[in-house]
């Protein structure tokens, strides 16, 4: 499976309270990520799998693995949508 990577030259972003605040700087847009979206951000910012990311979110928030996957999926797929992803 190919390697999922937050596109660095399209993104501005900081983590602040266990946020992220991120500007998409393509589009001029702010976006904000929870808690548990920071933890994902953080995790794709250094390069991951799938299964990276779904393990991220069971080790800190103890929710079992199907949820985790479908979080994950969730965020994932909004960032491919705003091309965030390389």
């Amino acid at each position: 499976m190919a390697e999922l990577k937050l596109r660095r030259e399209a993104l501005e972003w900081r983590e602040v309270e266990r946020e992220v605040v991120a500007l998409d700087v393509g589009a001029a847009e702010y976006l904000a990520a929870n808690p548990a979206g920071a933890v994902l951000w953080r995790t794709l910012a250094r390069g991951c799998s799938r299964a990276d990311l779904i393990s991220a979110l069971v080790s800190e928030f103890r929710v079992d693995q199907d949820t985790a996957g479908r979080d994950a999926d969730r965020f994932v797929a909004s960032l491919r949508e705003r091309d965030l992803l390389t």
